[in-house]
């Protein structure tokens, strides 16, 4: 491929990830398998990989946390978390997914989501989410959180709890039986509770064997139908705006910006619907 799918040069994976790693199938063309049109109810065997996948996209995602500080730049953090995955021996799952030309995505203050890293650097009051995946023996786990950089005033530090506070809460109603878009109400709760606006443009999504896949989980009150079974895995991604939700998209085709220039903040887990509850398969 000359250019990329979605208007940036893609990577060379030959070149970045070891031969011996285990690849996605979209590592080396780009283009994702089609979507399965029903939602994956996941075995012993498929959970317990998601479970270590998961785990180590936990860690990684701890070690980003600990490199966000002041002057460091996000293609630093970049360079350091993709060694960290494929010393792993894990593939980091954004790498050349629809061409995206990174390891991991960093958005940041009023970047709502897909931020490409690159030579800006960091700033002291800025917030920064790391959102990752990892590839590992067959199986992808995806996370992400919000870090303040150095001295955040209060109300960005207020934006990134609550909206931390809102992927907990709907992580704590779900189980089976439940309807999906319980989520959604959930979380859009909070955010009106505390005046902030929910972004719809995004969205969880099923993962496993397939970096997404069916169902798909709204963030904002919706009305979709589907309820929660024994064996689902999936996202819960919610992204809160300090002003409008409405993203505009950059000429990179990839980064999202809020149209205002309001901060947005963004958590995420992956989950396991189990008998009685959920299980955070990231946390």
């Amino acid at each position: 491929m000359e250019e990329a799918f979605l208007g940036v040069t893609p990577p060379d994976v030959n070149k970045l990830v070891p031969p011996h790693i285990l690849r996605p199938s979209y590592a080396l063309r780009g283009e994702p398998s089609e979507w399965a049109s029903t939602i994956p109810i996941n075995g012993s065997e498929a959970i317990e990989g998601c479970r270590k996948a998961g785990q180590l996209a936990k860690k990684i995602l701890q070690l980003g946390g600990s490199l966000v500080k002041p002057g460091i730049t996000t293609n630093e953090i970049d360079r350091i978390l993709h060694e960290a995955i494929i010393t792993s021996n894990a593939y980091p799952s954004p790498l050349n997914y629809m061409g995206f030309p990174k390891s991991v995505c960093t958005s940041v203050s009023n970047v709502i989501a897909h931020g490409i890293p690159d030579d800006r650097c960091l700033e002291d009051g800025d917030i920064i989410n790391v959102d990752i995946t990892v590839y590992l023996n067959g199986y992808h786990g995806d996370t992400s959180a919000t870090f303040l950089v150095g001295n955040v005033d209060e109300p960005g530090r207020e934006l990134v709890e609550r909206t931390k506070e809102s992927l907990d809460a709907a992580i704590d109603i779900c189980g089976p039986g439940v309807p999906l878009n319980r989520i959604g109400k959930t979380i859009q709760a909070i955010a009106d509770k505390y005046k902030y606006s929910v972004s719809e443009q995004f969205s969880g999504h099923g993962i496993g064997k397939e970096f997404h896949c069916l169902p798909l989980i709204y963030h904002h009150d919706n009305d979709e139908e589907g309820l929660m079974e024994k064996g689902m895995i999936f996202t819960i991604e919610p992204m809160f705006c300090q002003g409008a939700s409405m993203g505009v998209q950059w000429p990179d085709k990839w980064t999202v910006s809020t149209v205002d220039g309001g901060r947005s903040a963004q958590f995420e887990h992956t989950i396991l619907i189990t008998e009685d509850g959920a299980e955070r398969l990231t946390g």
